[in-house]
C-alpha cells in the first residue's frame, strides 16, 4: 500500500521558490531546501527530482505568477502609449521597491547566474521575456495604427529595447540605493516614443 504525502507539494514548491529567490540557485544546498522546506531530503527527491528539477519547476511556478496588471493595462482600449508609459513607469518603481532590493526578479537573477550555461534555465527566461515583449509590441503596434507613434519608429526594436530597459532596471534596482537613477533612465527611453 502507498504511503500518502505528509506535506503540501504546492506549499513546498512555493518554499522551495522562495528560498532560490532569495538566495540563487547556486548558493542553495540541498541541506538548506531540506531545513526551509521542513521535509526530508527522500521526499524533495521522490516529489520533485533533483535541486535543478526543483529550480526549474519553481520558475515555472514563478512564471505563473507573472505580473497580472501586464496584459490588462497593455491591452485596454483607447491611447496605448500612455499604457505603455504607466507600465514601465511602475515596473521601474517597483524595481526600487524594499522587496526588489532584497530579492530582485527571479527571471533576471537567472538569467545573469545561470542562462549562460544553463539550457533548460535559459529557456525559462526566454519564455519569460517573451510573455513581456510580446505585449508591449502589441501595445506598439497599436498606438502606430492610432497616430501616437511616428511611421519611423519600429514598434518590435522598441518593444525589444524596452524589454532590454527593464531587465537593467531590476539589476541597477536591485544593487543601487539611488531610486533616481532607474526613474531617469526609465523617462529618458519613454522619451524616445515621443
Amino acid at each position: 500500500m502507498a504511503r500518502t504525502k505528509e506535506f503540501d507539494p504546492e506549499a513546498a514548491l512555493q518554499a522551495a521558490l522562495e528560498l532560490f529567490w532569495q538566495r540563487g540557485y547556486e548558493a542553495t544546498s540541498m541541506a538548506d531546501l531540506v531545513e526551509h522546506i521542513g521535509i526530508g531530503r527522500a521526499s524533495i527527491y521522490a516529489t520533485f527530482g533533483n535541486k535543478h528539477e526543483l529550480f526549474l519547476k519553481a520558475m515555472d511556478r514563478y512564471a505563473e505568477g507573472r505580473d497580472p496588471l501586464l496584459l490588462a493595462e497593455l491591452s485596454q482600449p483607447g491611447p496605448a502609449l500612455p499604457a505603455v508609459r504607466a507600465v514601465v513607469r511602475r515596473m521601474a518603481e517597483e524595481a526600487t521597491s524594499l522587496e526588489a532590493r532584497l530579492h530582485g526578479c527571479l527571471i533576471t537573477n537567472t538569467a545573469s547566474e545561470l542562462a549562460p550555461h544553463d539550457p533548460a534555465a535559459a529557456r525559462r527566461v526566454e519564455i519569460s521575456w517573451e510573455h513581456l515583449e510580446t505585449p508591449l509590441h502589441s501595445a506598439l503596434i497599436r498606438a502606430q495604427a492610432q497616430g501616437e507613434l511616428p511611421e519611423d519608429r519600429d514598434p518590435r526594436a522598441l518593444a525589444r529595447m524596452l524589454l532590454v530597459l527593464l531587465q537593467g532596471i531590476r539589476i541597477v534596482g536591485k544593487a543601487s540605493s539611488d531610486p533616481a537613477r532607474v526613474r531617469d533612465a526609465a523617462e529618458q527611453a519613454l522619451s524616445l516614443l515621443d
